[in-house]
């Protein structure tokens, strides 16, 4: 009677066997915090306590080594607290006090932004930068992206972000004695992340289920609350896959090019999927770099087999709908996958958006009759989106350039390709005592107009001392940080002893502290410095200290020789102390460095920094930059707040341009840098040093927030597309039925048109004076055609090397007759300029719809 009430039974397959080894059963006990505190609770699964300084700190005097230990993640603090815990904290009324005053502030931060219009913005990416505690980014593009979902929530934007959950994330870096990367890799536990799981109304975890090869991949759907900004992330490592499938979201960046496709298929059809699934409706999908490019396809589909729609009608509303980012200077950055793998993975799909295989790869490759050319991502982002942007104004010229063999018959600056030049989240990145300062000198409405100079201005009402005293403080926990930091890495490396004590010697927070971290790419030229290694003896010895911090890919030896390059050289006795490497980068490293240092070094070859935001970053704290004039610097550099390379090269071979580079950034330390800093007055103060201080905070740091950066989007593009989109989609989808018709009849009978006369002046006989008029005349036969829908000009341009590489003046012909399909076009304009020009005549399609000229780019010449 006794073993029939035993809860659980169990079967042995030998009663001989059953006690020799222990079955390990799970069993998870749950920490049921007081009532009282019930608020660390509902604060510490929403992402909002990262960029509060009250929250954080909130946290860590529950127990400081305990949260750093667990690496400041409120999550698994709570978790780990015991009941004699939870007695001291309802026993510390100055905690609970503060605690109230945090949640209240939280709890009005969320219901101040309850409500929202309905456009809803899809945002996607690969990865996001939210905080150390959720490892789902790499570097530059996942910081940007956390950075804009933070301040959608601040601004209270529609904006919703799609992603994946990668369960280890990207690697850990560490370094060994010889100064070799390791790249290791620690599963995350779901349970201490701040997500949660999107159930059903029967209490079912939502899954969305892709298609691959003979099989169904399933996905399960998680929720990330960052303020009021709803992230959601697709994980494939659930029971329902196959162990390759699941795999799928294991690495952020892993695996071979097939498990890359998987990914990007994952993200861009699998995110629409998502969307559909908990029921959002987006109005806008905005594409951050070109990973998630295969959403338009998924969106196709939908239009054509769900709402009966043509390819070309389904085509002309996700092209309005669609805004693609790309942030790669380079060709080779850009995902590409040849066509048999396409083929594997896409074939079948094609039909179903009504394509024919050639005409499915076209959509990423410009033409067919090369058939190495690969699939490339980008270029099915930009077939699929009317409004392209680059991440800064340099690189929407590169990006013009990179993409305008898409377009013939354009020059590169006629593109219908911007930039919206990056920015980055203030509360993130600012350190609690600079936001002190602006709190008090600044208006209070600054917070919330972060974009007008007028509030930075007031820096100037800061005396210097307190000024220099902020910075000095916040120095003075670098170096702090840097000592504790190279303790720790030096012991795991086992180093000598000896070293670590001369190493911390020389270390001083008086010194001149140039800081140096980013990825380590070998276009961010980290090994710049160490070009004449006796120049940098004597600029250390007159009291500078380098402080190097990044990782390089997995897959990238040449990156990675750069910081076993750094390693060496910090051994070498006269840079011992004086050059330092921190391992493993990331949030907390970065946020340490970009307010302790005193100049934020960044040499990258010219045109190959689409922006960068590290230095950004450290301007909202005062540390003054130095750095080529590329990405967003070129814009920011003033002669009174930083220094600055030039932007153009001077050599077009790149090894003497990198000896140049290094010559002046010497030059510019020891005639420049170097004597600023130590010229204190009496009181011990850098004067000049003060002034670029608050130089850079009033003239450079309110143009480089993620508030200008949201604010810039909005518009630039997102309203005009809300615009656009409302125009296309009213009465059933008329006008898109309409523009999409016009499209394929111009398509049709374009080069139906003939050429029947030209008039021009005979330049062989007759010069011009300035001032001149110049009168042409240009007849087409063009049938049935409305005349109005053809557009002629004349380009005006000269020739340089022989060579045709822009325009110098366009000037449009006027209809002047329509008769029997017979039409008859005039210009008249003045010469203005004198010298010897090159023209031609360009004929263009034209229509009110048309939101800019290569939507459709037909071009005949004359």
């Amino acid at each position: 009677s006794y073993i029939h009430k035993q809860p659980v039974s169990q079967k042995y397959s030998s009663l001989s066997t059953w006690g020799e080894k222990p079955e390990w059963k799970k069993i998870l006990v749950k920490l049921s915090l007081p009532e009282r505190l019930k608020g660390l609770q509902r604060l510490s699964q929403n992402l909002w306590w990262s960029w509060n300084y009250d929250a954080f700190e909130l946290f860590s005097r529950i127990d400081e080594k305990r949260f750093l230990s667990f690496e400041r993640s409120p999550i698994h603090l709570i978790e780990s607290l015991t009941n004699d815990d939870c007695k001291r904290l309802l026993n510390d009324e100055s905690f609970l006090q503060d605690m109230d005053n945090v949640v209240n502030h939280f709890d009005s931060y969320i219901k101040e932004r309850e409500k929202k219009n309905n456009d809803i913005i899809a945002y996607f990416s690969m990865e996001f930068g939210i905080h150390d505690t959720l490892k789902i980014f790499s570097g530059g593009l996942g910081m940007l992206a956390g950075d804009y979902l933070k301040q959608a929530s601040d601004s209270n934007k529609n904006i919703v972000g799609v992603g994946l959950l990668y369960r280890q994330g990207y690697f850990n870096q560490h370094i060994d004695k010889e100064g070799n990367q390791e790249s290791m890799r620690f599963p995350q536990k779901f349970s201490h992340l701040p997500i949660q799981a999107e159930r059903d109304e029967d209490g079912r975890w939502r899954k969305i289920v892709i298609n691959l090869p003979s099989r169904s991949v399933y996905a399960k759907i998680w929720r990330c609350d960052i303020g009021v900004t709803k992230l959601y992330l697709l994980d494939t490592d659930i029971d329902e896959n196959n162990e390759q499938d699941r795999l799928i979201t294991s690495q952020l960046y892993g695996g071979d090019n097939e498990n890359r496709l998987k990914q990007e298929i994952l993200l861009g059809i699998g995110g629409v999927r998502l969307l559909k699934e908990l029921h959002i409706e987006p109005k806008i999908y905005h594409s951050n770099e070109g990973h998630s490019a295969f959403s338009s396809l998924e969106r196709l589909n939908d239009y054509i087999n769900k709402e009966n729609m043509s390819y070309s009608q389904a085509m002309e509303i996700v092209r309005s709908s669609t805004l693609f980012t790309t942030h790669t200077p380079v060709p080779a950055g850009h995902d590409t996958f040849n066509e048999e793998l396409m083929r594997v993975y896409f074939a079948q799909y094609s039909k179903n958006i009504t394509l024919d295989w050639n005409h499915f790869m076209l959509l990423g490759r410009k033409t067919n009759d090369n058939s190495d050319e690969k699939f490339s991502m980008s270029v099915l982002a930009i077939n699929c989106s009317a409004n392209v942007n680059g991440v800064s104004r340099i690189h929407g010229r590169v990006t013009r350039e990179m993409f305008a063999y898409l377009y013939d018959g354009y020059f590169p600056r006629e593109l219908n390709i911007g930039y919206v030049t990056n920015g980055v989240h203030l509360p993130t990145w600012t350190a609690k005592q600079w936001e002190n300062i602006y709190l008090k000198y600044f208006d209070t409405k600054a917070v919330k107009d972060q974009s007008n100079e007028k509030y930075w201005q007031k820096i100037y009402d800061v005396d210097d001392k307190e000024i220099w005293d902020t910075h000095k403080q916040l120095k003075k926990e670098l170096i702090a940080f840097v000592k504790q930091r190279l303790e720790k890495e030096l012991r795991q490396r086992a180093e000598d002893p000896k070293l670590y004590f001369k190493t911390i010697a020389p270390l001083s927070e008086d010194k001149l502290t140039i800081g140096f971290a980013r990825r380590f790419a070998t276009y961010k030229r980290a090994n710049l410095i160490f070009s004449n290694l006796e120049r940098l003896e004597e600029i250390v010895n007159r009291g500078v200290q380098f402080i190097f911090a990044g990782k390089a890919h997995p897959n990238d030896g040449a990156g990675q020789d750069l910081i076993r390059n750094i390693i060496r050289i910090s051994k070498m006795p006269q840079f011992i102390g004086k050059i330092i490497f921190i391992e493993n980068y990331d949030m907390y490293v970065a946020k340490q460095l970009v307010r302790g240092v005193d100049v934020w070094l960044n040499t990258p070859t010219r045109p190959m920094e689409a922006s960068g935001t590290s230095g950004e970053k450290a301007i909202m704290n005062g540390v003054i930059n130095f750095s080529v004039l590329d990405g967003w610097w070129a814009e920011g550099w003033n002669k009174d707040a930083g220094w600055a390379l030039p932007e153009k090269q001077t050599y077009n071979e790149q090894e003497p341009q990198n000896i140049l580079d290094a010559e002046m950034i010497y030059d510019i330390l020891e005639q420049e840098i170097i004597p600023s800093y130590y010229n204190n007055d009496e009181n011990n103060i850098p004067k000049q040093w003060c002034k670029y201080i608050k130089n850079t905070i009033a003239e450079i740091a309110p143009h480089f927030t993620m508030k200008r950066q949201l604010d810039d989007y909005f518009n630039k593009y997102y309203n005009k597309m809300f615009e656009r989109v409302d125009l296309i989609t009213k009465d059933n989808y008329c006008l898109a039925q309409e523009y999409s018709s016009w499209k394929l009849r111009m398509e049709r009978k374009w080069n139906t048109i003939e050429l029947i006369s030209v008039q021009v002046p005979d330049s062989d006989n007759n010069s011009f004076s300035i001032n001149e008029h110049f009168k042409a005349k240009i007849t087409l036969q063009i049938g049935d055609i409305d005349a109005k829908n053809i557009g002629i000009e004349i380009i005006i341009t000269h020739k340089d090397n022989n060579e045709i590489k822009d325009y110098d003046r366009i000037e449009q012909f006027e209809l002047v007759g329509n008769k029997n399909g017979r039409a008859e076009y005039e210009l008249d304009f003045i010469s203005d300029v004198v010298g010897v020009h090159d023209y031609a005549f360009r004929i263009y399609p034209k229509h009110e719809l048309m939101p800019f000229r290569q939507d459709l780019p037909l071009i005949k010449w004359i």
